[in-house]
């Protein structure tokens, strides 16, 4: 059974940190990359940070600098280190993990910034 397990998701102030974390177990084939999705209320979900399984790092504008995206193959984890936050940072946080055939998703994580 596919399970990708996200953790680390709380209410924070302006400025606060976070580490989400997500464990992957029984994909049947090797996971290439892993992404951080997430979806504020009322927007369309969005890629924030891609890995490439040689360990390869792409985060959008608008988190780069701020944000970091690392991954522990061995574990079948990612993780997204999250600095500086902000109100826009609001949203379910998701896990996707890809494969040469599926992607798989976790249930997320709610991160909440308050002002």
């Amino acid at each position: 059974q596919v399970q990708l397990v996200e953790s680390g998701g709380a209410l924070v102030q302006t400025g606060g940190s976070l580490r989400l974390s997500c464990v992957a177990s029984g994909i049947p084939h090797e996971i290439q990359d892993m992404d951080w999705y997430r979806q504020a209320p009322g927007k369309q979900r969005e890629l924030v940070a891609s890995i490439t399984r040689g360990g390869v790092t792409n985060l959008v504008d608008s988190v780069n600098g701020r944000f970091t995206i690392s991954r522990d193959n061995a574990k079948n984890t990612v993780y997204l280190q999250m600095n500086n936050l902000k109100p826009d940072d609001t949203a379910v946080y998701y896990c996707n993990c890809e494969t040469f055939s599926a992607n798989y998703w976790g249930q997320g994580t709610q991160v909440t910034v308050s002002s």
